[in-house]
């Protein structure tokens, strides 16, 4: 039994060393709701979902640490920092343990757990770590790990269940020789962590059965916690004696120095040796938080709360200072949308079925030069299941999102100011016992219109006026049952209004001639790979990309749509293989949630695998992000937005939400604002320099101080890149350049400086 035990959890130690992003990437996390708080290096670390933070006791600065300093982005369960080694350990419900290097900016992952095949995945959820001696003791859902701190390798793993077999182990203490056990499953077991046989199921003793949540150690005193929220004492040869016994759950249950911290759902206490009562906090002003973690030492209490992040409180006191980095609500983005200097984000969401129950009653963020601004719930007229978002392009801070369930909701200057339903619009319910009004995809025309979809009303296009009146058009001439969901809407720059229905296919309505057309899957009529559309999007040369739950389309012949003898046909684009002389289908299959297009004409492409970047006509992928890869919390990508200004590309995925400092901005009115990044170009840089600010279509010419060319190229939107070499044969040397852009008109020029240093 000693070699089976051992043969199903040898681990051969494997770190790697995750990227950090910093240069080309921004993290835009939550950090309201904090699971784990740990203490160290005069330091208070905090874990939230699935990023973290420290909050420095001495300079009071806060850091963060997401995927863009290399975590994983993945769900946290349980975190500890170990001073010895300046070690900050976070471990997931999936069984991945990261080590951050305390003041460097590498990230270990630890895979052994997470990738061992013998080990069913709901069983490698990470519990708890306890050091001792330079060991971490990993409780897990399997058993106990040993992992050295010192030589970052596992030693041995005890798999301490009945006959050897499984574990879930809550947390472990020690009590030399003794190494305790809580398990929720195998209550409380012991062993002596002296004997060589240590790793035998039969050298671990059982000292009580059934179901207990946690193990400390209170200077040599052994505390456990029961599944009924009674505190014993163990003591050997007299054994367990209650100490304690609570109503309410224990949330948290851990010591720390000379004090046990025993939190709840809305208090904390803390006890001192011999189980006597220190502190105890039951609430605090101006904060109705709900506990999810708790840790007191230094006659403080630092309360981790599911709504405020951390709050510091001093013992007999109910003052709380909070500790809180800058962020959005939630980090479950589910549509975004943006303009110069501002990103808008709601947290609504349906199914792939477009059903929105369980409703999600959530706020709203806007990030705005820098800053998050965020919406409560109650703020915002309860207004749930919030999907789409349409701002004003004439007016950036009035802004519209629709809900899948309550109607349209409209924002003036960071403020909820009216919500459009059947009491005050002609918006009505398609179900009679309760208000139901499923508004979905949104945009605006150039007249400034508003038009939006509703589904399953037979009035399923709607069109909201600048001056504030509504009209409903009947959808029924091309859908004669409205189905289940009208979902996506864009609009071409002659204002034909194009929107989904997933069941039929792609719908346009063109006001001045007020009649409506439909393309689908059907060959001959369409060709789409799939009725259900998720994206669309008109590029700068007027064509409609469509994404759908099975792949792509581009729809080259929008003027045609209406026209009873054009073959109005979606086209795949089809990526040759010259070698092979094949060709083959871009994102065939792939399951495309949304579609933009920068400022050059390319297309960034969201789907549940990553990210796709293409070139205009889409026969070229520029950059392809995926977890592996980048900071991208997770695969699944929900939508994505641009700052034209800037050239920032926000990414919502299921996990968070992170931007991507890209370079391609939507081009200017004028020349008056070019410039060139970096510059002066220093010794050692590798990328490209960035020539912004520029009109469509505009002419850069780049030569050296004596007048030589040594690249030009026409932009495309308002920046171009050059990477420093003369026509792609060699790096220019050390020298001044100067950038001489012309308009397309040939009436504008400036010259700009770009000094090289080798």
């Amino acid at each position: 039994m000693k070699k089976l035990s051992f043969s199903l959890l040898f681990f051969i130690s494997f770190a790697l060393t995750a990227q950090n992003f910093e240069n080309s990437w921004t993290g835009h996390f939550s950090y309201v709701s904090i699971n784990s708080i740990t203490q160290g290096n005069d330091k208070v670390f905090c874990a939230a979902d699935n990023s973290a933070f420290s909050y420095d006791l001495s300079t009071l600065q806060l850091e963060t640490i997401s995927t863009v300093q290399g975590l994983s982005g993945e769900n946290i369960s349980t975190s500890y920092y170990s001073e010895a080694q300046d070690l900050f350990v976070i471990g997931y419900e999936n069984g991945l343990i990261e080590i951050v290097i305390d003041g460097d900016e590498d990230v270990l992952t630890i895979v052994d757990i997470l990738d061992k095949q013998t080990i069913p995945p709901d069983r490698k959820r990470i519990n708890h770590f306890n050091e001792h001696d330079g060991i971490l003791y990993i409780s897990a859902g399997f058993g106990i790990s040993e992992y050295n701190l010192e030589t970052l390798e596992f030693g041995e793993s005890f798999i301490i269940g009945d006959a050897g077999t499984y574990l879930n182990i809550a947390q472990t203490a020690i009590d030399p020789p003794f190494i305790y056990a809580a398990s929720p499953e195998g209550g409380i077991r012991r062993a002596n962590f002296n004997n060589s046989n240590i790793i035998n199921f039969e050298e671990w003793s059982t000292l009580a059965g059934g179901n207990f949540k946690g193990v400390q150690n209170l200077s040599n005193q052994i505390y456990c916690l029961q599944g009924s929220n009674t505190v014993l004492r163990f003591q050997n040869g007299v054994g367990f004696s209650p100490v304690a016994s609570y109503s309410q759950q224990v949330i948290d249950f851990n010591a720390y120095e000379d004090l046990l911290t025993i939190t709840f759902a809305n208090r904390i206490e803390a006890f001192s040796e011999d189980f006597i009562l220190e502190a105890e906090l039951a609430s605090v002003p101006d904060f109705n938080y709900t506990l999810h973690s708790g840790l007191a030492f230094d006659e403080k209490f630092y309360l981790g709360t599911q709504e405020f992040g951390l709050l510091e409180v001093p013992f007999n006191s109910n003052q709380a200072t909070q500790y809180l980095p800058d962020g959005p609500i939630l980090n479950t983005p589910f549509a975004l949308a943006s303009s110069p200097g501002q990103l808008w984000v709601n947290f609504g969401e349906v199914d792939v079925n477009f059903n929105p129950f369980p409703l999600s009653r959530r706020g709203i963020s806007n990030l705005r030069e820098g800053s998050w601004t965020n919406l409560p719930y109650s703020e915002i007229f309860d207004a749930n299941d919030l999907v789409n978002i349409s701002i004003n392009p004439e007016d950036a801070n009035e802004v519209y999102m629709t809900s899948f369930n309550k109607g349209l909701l409209k924002i003036e200057d960071q403020e909820a100011v009216v919500l459009y339903d059947d009491s005050n619009s002609p918006l009505e319910s398609f179900r009679e016992d309760a208000l139901d009004i499923r508004l979905y995809g949104s945009d605006f025309d150039r007249e400034g219109n508003l038009w939006f979809v509703q589904s399953r009303i037979e009035d399923g296009l709607i069109r909201l006026s600048p001056s504030g009146s509504f009209t409903k058009f009947d959808i029924t001439d091309v859908i004669a049952q409205p189905g289940l969901a009208l979902s996506e809407l864009a609009i071409s720059r002659e204002g034909t209004v194009f929107f989904a229905d997933t069941e039929s296919g792609l719908v346009g309505y063109r006001p001045n001639g007020a009649d409506f057309n439909i393309i689908s899957d059907v060959e001959g009529n369409g060709n789409l790979p799939s009725n259900d559309i998720r994206a669309l999007a008109f590029d700068a040369n007027n064509r409609l990309w469509i994404g759908t739950l099975e792949g792509l389309r581009v729809l080259f012949n929008v003027s045609g749509f209406f026209d009873a003898d054009a073959d109005v046909e979606a086209q795949a684009i089809i990526i040759r293989d010259d070698e092979a002389d094949v060709g083959q289908e871009l994102l065939e299959s792939q399951t495309i949630t949304d579609i933009e297009v920068d400022g050059s004409n390319n297309k960034w492409i969201a789907t549940t695998t990553g990210v796709f970047y293409l070139s205009p006509n889409g026969q070229e992928t520029l950059l392809n992000f995926t977890k592996d890869n980048s900071p991208l919390p997770s695969n699944n990508v929900q939508d994505i937005a641009i700052d034209d200004f800037s050239g920032t590309v926000y990414f919502a995925t299921v996990n968070g939400l992170v931007a991507f400092n890209g370079t391609s901005t939507a081009p200017r009115d004028d020349l008056e604002s070019v410039y060139a990044y970096p510059n002066p170009v220093r010794p050692g840089f590798q990328g490209n320099v960035t020539i912004d600010g520029l009109m469509a279509n505009a002419n850069v010419k780049i030569t050296d101080i004596e007048g030589n060319l040594v690249y030009e190229e026409n932009s495309r939107g308002g920046s171009i890149q050059w990477d420093t070499t003369a026509f792609g044969r060699y790096k220019v040397r050390s020298g001044v350049y100067l950038a001489i852009i012309t308009s397309d008109d040939q009436l504008n020029t400036v010259v700009s400086k770009i000094m090289i240093v080798r």
